[in-house]
């Protein structure tokens, strides 16, 4: 067995920061206004350890209300272990964030064109199986997450675990990812009003200009801005959710309104006719990344995991609740649809970001249930803008990880005195103006391929959050350590890795065959290449970071005993202790070890 690092030179308590010069520590003891960093700070904002405490800043401040809060931070952001970003997470906003984060246009309205593509059974078969690998790869993040809480998340990790030239490409096409996608979001979200707006009296620019501005001023408030719009976001969302499954079951069994579809027993007869399946097997495979998008942005809660004080504690709940997440609210939700909807719905047609094609809608249309279609596409309304925020806070600390790494230019450090990336939220909020390209002539080719871009980022996301943590189980078992010192062990275990991988190559090659052979056909040669060099675009633009990767930082991937297991574990707690409270908590009523098992 290889010997492990010596215990003298892990990180102890909480990340290890670096160390600053005696004299100017002395000279902030001494009361002096000697900055840490060579600027001048108040002595008043700086602890005792030398080190900036936003804390001391006013309420006002440490909100982004005033012109103080928008001068830099004073002292270093501190590379991974020490970022500047203030942790103002709580646990409500991770659990809601892991629950709903990721409950938008993929589920509301993109599960329209699925069903249409894969028939009620195909949605189901899509969905369960990338919720199966969805719930490994979560478990994965948290168990990597909640040992090393670094700034970048899985990105870091992929650079540590991996390769670092693929953790820089991963990097760079996660933040590609979320850049671009935030103009598609701000055009989803103007195209739902023109559900009330039929008659096209205001300019879809107008609701893109609304929406933006909106986003600006959420993004003022910096991390606390984002959490509790995720917060109060996700809650609305899940209510809705709540509201259709109890109405769907109403509709199934023959309670509806008489005037409506559902006046009498209704069941599973769509099943029947038009049948479970819309085009057989390449129907199930055109429906997988649809299904992957509407679970895009899940992984934000390893991100997240940075900002909150006690991720040790606060992940493994919001771990969890991805479960919950995927049975309750994909996997039912889609259940009622195919049995409310037929997928040869002429309304499914199209796949357009307009809620009338929403399936969530049609069910109360169809109904005949006056202002719950209204509903719905307010909620869908604020679902897309609060993936919005997502792509804006996604991209923004990405951006300032690699920044922080040496990936990206230096300037991407900056965080201010609320705690706000500026450089970096700028770097992905200077997209926006992409949404204006739809208006026009030429907008919707633009805009396919926009969409293209994004499109298999997430997978390649997923894939290597994956192989990063099989290369950790892996080096954590060369290096001498047991799984018995990991804090949260992941469900499936190395296991459920290599099962999520598996899932995820198998969608590529899925997507290889929809390409070149897409539903309904194409009449040339030309239109079989552009089908699928839009359906596979993310990849040579994964390939181009990764050759810009090896370039710039010329470093090879490091054997399993070379791995760095020590710099940035927040986590030292030995065998014996992680399994005397393990004992403990075996020794706990039937019932409350049930609640910690399924929600804790």
């Amino acid at each position: 067995m290889a010997s492990r690092p010596s215990a003298e030179t892990a990180v102890e308590g909480t990340s290890e920061k670096p160390a600053i010069p005696a004299s100017s520590a002395e000279a902030v003891k001494a009361g002096d206004k000697k900055a840490v960093d060579g600027s001048q700070v108040q002595v008043s904002t700086v602890g005792r350890d030398g080190f900036y405490d936003p804390k001391q800043e006013t309420v006002w401040t440490r909100l982004g209300l005033t012109a103080e809060s928008f001068k830099r931070a004073p002292g270093t952001t501190g590379g991974q272990t020490d970022p500047m970003l203030q942790q103002q997470m709580k646990n409500r906003h991770l659990n809601m964030i892991a629950v709903g984060g990721s409950i938008g246009t993929g589920l509301f309205i993109g599960s329209g064109s699925a069903l249409g593509d894969g028939g009620p059974l195909g949605i189901l078969i899509a969905w369960i199986i990338m919720g199966v690998m969805l719930l490994n790869t979560c478990q994965a993040i948290g168990e990597m997450a909640i040992m090393y809480p670094v700034s970048g998340g899985f990105y870091t990790l992929i650079s540590r675990f991996v390769d670092p030239s693929w953790g820089f490409a991963m990097g760079w096409n996660y933040w590609f990812q979320w850049a671009v996608t935030l103009p598609l979001e701000l055009t989803a979200a103007a195209f739902t009003i023109q559900f009330w707006d039929t008659q096209g009296t205001v300019n879809i620019a107008v609701w893109i200009t609304i929406f933006t501005v909106l986003i600006f001023i959420l993004n003022v408030f910096g991390t606390w801005g984002f959490a509790e719009e995720e917060f109060w976001s996700s809650c609305l969302k899940l209510i809705t959710i709540a509201i259709f499954l109890i109405a769907s079951l109403v509709f199934v069994l023959g309670g509806g309104p008489k005037s409506g579809d559902y006046g009498s027993y209704w069941g599973a007869r769509l099943w029947h006719d038009p049948g479970a399946l819309a085009n057989g097997f390449p129907g199930v495979c055109a429906v997988f990344v649809t299904a992957a998008f509407s679970f895009a942005g899940t992984e934000l809660v390893g991100l997240a995991a940075t900002e909150h004080p006690n991720p040790i504690k606060a992940l493994p709940s919001a771990i969890k609740m991805t479960f919950w997440r995927i049975t309750f609210v994909f996997v039912l939700s889609l259940m009622m649809v195919g049995f409310l909807v037929p997928y040869n719905d002429e309304r499914l047609i199209g796949g357009s970001y307009d809620a009338n094609t929403s399936p969530f809608v049609l069910v109360f249309r169809n109904a005949n249930v006056s202002g719950l279609p209204d509903f719905i596409n307010a909620v869908i309304t604020v679902s897309v803008l609060s993936i919005g925020m997502s792509c804006v806070y996604g991209g923004s600390r990405t951006m300032l990880a690699m920044a922080e790494q040496g990936y990206a230019p230096k300037f991407f450090t900056y965080v201010d005195k609320a705690g706000r990336p500026l450089w970096a939220l700028a770097s992905v909020l200077v997209f926006f103006p992409l949404a204006y390209i739809n208006i026009a002539d030429v907008g919707t080719t633009v805009f396919d391929w926009l969409i293209a871009v994004s499109g298999l980022a997430t997978i390649f996301t997923w894939l290597s959050i994956n192989i990063a943590h099989i290369r950790f189980r892996m080096a954590w078992k060369a290096q001498g350590y047991s799984v018995d010192e990991l804090p949260f062990r992941a469900l499936g275990g190395i296991w459920g890795s290599v099962l999520g991988a598996t899932i995820l190559i198998l969608v590529l090659i899925a997507q290889v065959y929809i390409a070149i052979w897409p539903l309904g056909g194409v009449s040339s040669s030309s239109e079989r290449a552009e089908s699928f060099f839009m359906a596979y675009l993310a990849l040579p633009i994964v390939i181009a970071f990764y050759l810009v990767g090896l370039i710039w930082l010329r470093r090879k991937p490091k054997g399993l005993l070379e791995i760095d297991l020590v710099s940035g574990r927040k986590c030292h707690y030995s065998a014996d202790e992680l399994n005397e409270q393990r004992a403990k908590r075996k020794q706990w009523p039937l019932g409350k070890r049930i609640i910690h098992a399924l929600f804790q």
